[in-house]
């Protein structure tokens, strides 16, 4: 994520995610229409409102970071640039405040426009929304806003049509892998192909969780194998899937559940990530059509209940009976 000029030394105990996060557009891995644009947007002075929205660790945030570092020196980029985060209070009070005077004031001996950041507009009240609205109406002459969301559903539409809007959709395979071995070479960590291939299913298009997940992974085993980071994240094996589907559906009732029960215990497992890993499992399974959609319907129910706050053991065994009725379904209609 950052270019591959040796890391200076204050960084090096920094977390992988920042300590790599792109300095410079041109060192972004993805969406290049969206940087592109942007590119031509800078190039000719013309930057509208920003709406960057879609699922985190897409690179939305290091996108305008980087679009910040190439419009404003370093001396001048604190007076120029206002970055409001989530953590920091953003009710309506700080639209009237610290967002106003800021966007309000005249760059004085600078030409061009401030930047104001507003990360994880999500977050935002209806009514700091509603003001923001006027705010930006009424300083575009001197003030840019660049709002970055992961819901825009949660962005109100009079804030939407005043933006520009960007979708940041989840990284590829082939874009994430040769930054992560960018990574892996930098730091000289022991990766397996399989521990690899790992690292990019769990993340599922997310850059920061594959980067988190690769430090604490080789910082706890040394070598990065698939057993250690389905260990260290916490995430059920394959086999141990393989292993529970296969009791479900061979096994009675009871010695399922209590196997079931007993590796869970064991390997502190959630019945979240075990329903989430067999329900892509279950699509594999040669069962009929009709018997595929009652189970996944029953699958759908125990993973909406287990949301609600209810007790683990007893929808495990709900799970376990929604399988059994499934195989006595079929061995019925065989037979």
């Amino acid at each position: 994520m950052a270019s591959t000029s040796k890391i200076p030394l204050q960084s090096r105990n920094l977390p992988w995610v920042e300590k790599y996060r792109p300095q410079k557009l041109e060192d972004l891995i993805s969406h290049r229409d969206i940087l592109s644009t942007i590119q031509r947007f800078i190039k000719e002075d013309r930057l509208p409102h920003l709406l960057l929205y879609g699922p985190p660790g897409t690179g939305k945030t290091s996108t305008i970071l980087a679009c910040a570092r190439q419009l404003y020196k370093d001396k001048e980029f604190n007076s120029m640039v206002l970055e409001l985060n989530a953590s920091d209070d953003r009710g309506i009070d700080v639209v009237r405040g610290p967002i106003l005077s800021f966007a309000s004031t005249r760059t004085i001996f600078k030409k061009g426009f401030k930047l104001v950041i507003l990360d994880e507009a999500d977050a935002m009240t209806q009514d700091a929304q509603n003001a923001l609205r006027r705010v930006i109406e009424k300083f575009t002459e001197n003030t840019r806003f660049c709002l970055i969301c992961n819901y825009l559903s949660k962005i109100i539409p009079a804030l939407q049509s005043r933006c520009t809007r960007f979708r940041f959709g989840p990284l590829s395979p082939d874009q994430m892998i040769p930054r992560l071995e960018h990574v892996i070479q930098q730091e000289s960590i022991d990766v397996t192909p399989d521990g690899m291939k790992a690292i990019v299913t769990l993340s599922s298009g997310d850059m920061r969780r594959s980067l988190n997940i690769l430090q604490s992974t080789s910082m706890a085993y040394g070598k990065v194998t698939e057993d250690s980071v389905y260990t260290c994240t916490g995430q059920p094996l394959r086999s141990d899937i393989a292993n529970i589907l296969d009791w479900c559906l061979n096994k009675d009732f009871t010695s399922a559940y209590k196997q079931i029960l007993q590796l869970k215990t064991l390997k502190g497992l959630a019945l979240h990530d075990i329903l989430t890993e067999l329900h892509l499992l279950v699509h594999r399974v040669d069962f009929p059509p009709a018997t595929r959609m009652s189970l996944l319907v029953k699958l759908a129910d125990v993973e909406h209940r287990l949301a609600s706050g209810t007790d683990e053991k007893i929808q495990l065994s709900s799970m376990v009976g929604a399988f059994q009725e499934v195989r006595d379904l079929v061995v019925s209609e065989a037979s």
